[in-house]
């Protein structure tokens, strides 16, 4: 496992936003295209019946391959070695040591550099400045 110190991890930043911007679109995505193709709101709007057996395959299809796209994101992020904590709100751990201890530096989305801390046992809300 990769060790961080906050300026490696402060230096990944700007590399892990545009991913994290693309993962909340393809996110984003998937859930109008889930929301769209239900049958329930389908029905609700009176087209309920009209979409064929090709046309469900051809959503569903798009729909796997979006999915696909969520979990190589997040593996590309990963792959340089933080972990997604939570997708929604662009949350990354990077492993660390402090004072010797295993912790996470924790970074969200849109904040303007890594400042925060936590133990490997706690969460988000647990964060302590650095």
């Amino acid at each position: 496992m990769k060790l961080f110190s906050p300026e490696k991890a402060n230096a990944l930043i700007p590399v892990l936003e545009p991913l994290i911007a693309e993962l909340w679109a393809k996110r984003r995505d998937l859930a109008i295209r889930l929301l769209e193709s239900d049958p329930a709101l389908r029905a609700g709007r009176g087209g309920g019946n009209s979409v064929t057996n090709p046309e469900r395959r051809s959503e569903a299809r798009r729909n796997t391959e979006l999915k696909a796209e969520i979990v190589r994101l997040v593996n590309r992020i990963e792959a340089y070695g933080c972990l997604v904590k939570d997708m929604d709100l662009g949350l990354l751990d990077f492993p660390a040591l402090r004072d010797g201890r295993p912790v996470f530096l924790c970074w969200k989305a849109g904040e303007a550099a890594l400042v925060y801390w936590h133990g490997t046992d706690e969460t988000f809300l647990d964060r302590k400045a650095l």
